[in-house]
């Protein structure tokens, strides 16, 4: 099992050891290619000297706190009318319209009209997050309460619980690998919006904003090692929060 296991991971990082090494032939082919491939030994001094000044943790500091906080605001508000258009047909008929009208506009079309509201500062980039984080909670949270399966509905009558009982300990976990899913989907949303929004709203610290100063300065190091930062924060925060979404919904299938 581990050798098996061992030649996986091996495999796993043939390709990008390929590509590393092609990288680095190309950093090598003249002047001009020296510059669109950097060498690899330039990328990890830059990476070195922009730890050690503090400048990349400062710009990807704000970055995650901005994307959670938006996460944190848009799903909070997309799991509450997402419930209510579930349990409310006339909630269903007075906001639904206008829901599945509005996400149909791309997020990039509405910046001009929330540059316009907000200006271009931090309160524009968190409401950019906000918006994008909160589409697919309300879709996923509105799904996954609507098809409980009717058995389940009627424990809360055999049992006698009220509307709001039966919500809490019977629709809400029922419905919970649904919710977790749109939460899942809306982090992805959420840091590519915020990436967008501090290249759009290019005000203040953030690695959108690191990466438009690199390519302003011409620093191609900065750019890529920018870009990377992205790719790698990314998945780190998919990982992350792929382990806490299924302790919490194998916490709540054992209650």
């Amino acid at each position: 099992m581990k050798k098996s296991r061992f030649i996986a991971v091996i495999k796993g990082l043939l390709l990008p050891a390929l590509l590393l090494a092609a990288w680095e032939w190309g950093s090598r082919q003249g002047a001009h290619a020296a510059y669109v491939f950097v060498s690899l030994t330039d990328l990890w001094h830059s990476l070195l000297q922009m730890i050690g000044s503090g400048e990349l943790w400062l710009h990807l500091r704000a970055s995650l706190s901005r994307t959670l906080a938006g996460l944190g605001i848009g799903a909070s508000i997309g799991i509450a009318v997402g419930t209510l258009m579930a349990q409310s047909r006339i909630a269903e008929r007075l906001i639904g319209p206008l829901f599945h009208s509005i996400r149909q506009v791309p997020l990039l079309g509405l910046i001009p009209l929330l540059g316009l509201w907000v200006g271009n500062g931090d309160p524009a980039k968190l409401l950019v997050i906000v918006i994008a984080s909160f589409y697919p909670t309300v879709l996923n949270t509105c799904e996954g309460i609507r098809h409980v399966e009717q058995r389940y509905r009627e424990v809360g009558s055999i049992l006698t619980l009220s509307r709001t009982q039966t919500f809490l300990r019977v629709l809400l976990p029922a419905a919970m690998p649904s919710i977790v899913t749109g939460i899942t989907h809306a982090l992805a949303f959420a840091w590519l919006s915020c990436m967008g929004g501090e290249l759009l709203f290019s005000a203040g610290p953030g690695i959108g904003s690191l990466l438009l100063n690199g390519e302003v300065a011409g620093r191609m190091d900065v750019v890529l090692l920018a870009v990377l930062v992205i790719a790698l924060s990314a998945q780190a925060m998919n990982i992350a929060f792929n382990r806490l979404a299924r302790l919490v919904v194998r916490g709540q299938s054992s209650q």
